[in-house]
């Protein structure tokens, strides 16, 4: 397949679906978050009741507890995977909308809960897109399909975050919350003209068989440990580079508009263009190849913040550190969600991928925790040499841990 080819992928009907689906799953992160808390500065809140409000993502943490009834349940319209993405939608478009009639000095309380329904409603339509982009998209399609919701995302997280809290200086905001929740209403016509998977699979029985089962069928194939230890690994050093890239920044001088400016916008920039050139390599390579190339290029450049670290202030070189770090970062996420995407049973894909990629989640938040201390210890060039070990475990465990399908797929 020529390069054009792959890159053609992405005009196909399935997949600008899959990145407008794709932006419907990521508007509401920010407006739960860090949009909600800029809110609540502008409003006067006690700093100690903004700091309680991230408890409203929590949902965001734990949806694997509520996957299986998505599995189990088909809604009387649409089947079982549009039909619960468009019902969330429209409780999304509700609660947003909802949100921008309460004022934060006057109706914490009731701000707070319905926030958090609205993270709940989000992480059920991740639950619900997940699990259709899994069953939707055929074998060799997998990496443009996850390139393709990955884009749709990081641009509905700009939208919903910066653009918001710039729109906010200029509009009331009720207005911006009305127009977020207008945007979710427009992307239920995308679940409307969505493609259905090409084969019906079978549905759990019993609300029993749903959690049960996604279990059993996981850990009887070969080397399910092994793989759950790689899903831990495969982001452990961007998670760890992640975690304190802005402290970074500003300890070397840079200031919050040099970082907003470069780690923000040319930061998102390049993780599209990741995601865009992972999802097309791992359509042209294979995925056993990919990953290969993806954990190597991950663990490479976190080297370009050792380098930085050594150099100190330089905006050439934090701007060639920042595109670097970001553009493979996003050829390593399409083709780590393409590898989960592979890893599912379509007959419960909602459940199996709920529960596989709620392991990257505690990594990210695990990472972060020593990070500080480990900073204040070693300092940054030695912690960033950290950074890149963290990135050595999973390119170990890659040889045990593709399944025999996609490898003998590879050698044919």
């Amino acid at each position: 397949m020529k390069i054009s080819e792959t890159f053609g992928l992405y005009l196909r009907k399935k997949m600008l679906i899959l990145a407008g689906l794709g932006f419907s799953s990521g508007l509401p992160l920010a407006l739960t978050g860090s949009t909600l808390q800029a809110w609540l500065v502008t409003e006067g809140v006690d700093i100690r009741l903004i700091g309680a409000f991230s408890l409203v993502s929590l949902p965001y943490s734990i949806k694997a507890l509520w996957s299986p009834v998505m599995d189990r349940f088909v809604p009387p319209f649409m089947g079982r995977r549009r039909g619960w993405i468009l019902i969330c939608q429209l409780l999304l478009a509700c609660s947003l909308i909802a949100m921008a009639f309460l004022s934060p000095s006057r109706f914490i309380t009731l701000l707070a809960v319905l926030a958090f329904f609205t993270a709940f409603f989000s992480a059920s339509q991740d639950i619900a897109f997940d699990a259709y982009r899994t069953d939707v998209v055929s074998e060799n399609e997998q990496g443009t399909g996850a390139a393709a919701s990955v884009m749709g995302y990081r641009i509905a997280m700009l939208v919903s975050g910066a653009f918001a809290m710039v729109l906010s200086d200029h509009i009331p905001w009720k207005a911006v919350y009305i127009l977020m929740g207008t945007m979710m209403i427009l992307c239920c016509i995308l679940t409307l003209t969505a493609p259905e998977p090409a084969e019906a699979q079978s549905i759990p029985r019993t609300l029993k068989d749903a959690i049960y089962l996604p279990l059993k069928d996981y850990f009887s194939r070969p080397r399910a440990l092994p793989i759950l230890l790689f899903i831990v690994c495969f982001k452990l050093g961007d998670a760890l580079a992640g975690a304190m890239t802005t402290p970074f920044l500003m300890d070397l001088g840079f200031s919050r508009s040099d970082i907003g400016l470069v780690y923000k916008t040319l930061g998102l920039a390049s993780t599209l263009l990741g995601a865009m050139a992972g999802g097309a390599l791992t359509a042209r390579l294979g995925l056993y190849r990919s990953l290969w190339i993806f954990a190597l290029f991950q663990a490479v450049s976190n080297f370009s913040f050792v380098l930085l670290a050594l150099v100190g202030k330089s905006y050439f070189l934090m701007i060639g550190t920042v595109i670097f770090e970001n553009t493979t970062g996003g050829m390593g996420t399409a083709g780590f969600i393409a590898y989960l995407m592979s890893l599912c049973n379509p007959a419960f894909t909602a459940t199996q991928y709920a529960l596989l990629s709620s392991l990257t989640a505690v990594t990210r938040v695990m990472s972060g925790v020593p990070s500080g201390f480990m900073v204040a210890s070693m300092g940054w060039a030695k912690y960033f040499l950290v950074t890149v070990a963290g990135a050595i475990p999973a390119i170990l465990l890659l040889p045990a841990v593709v399944p025999p399908a996609v490898a003998d797929h590879q050698r044919r």
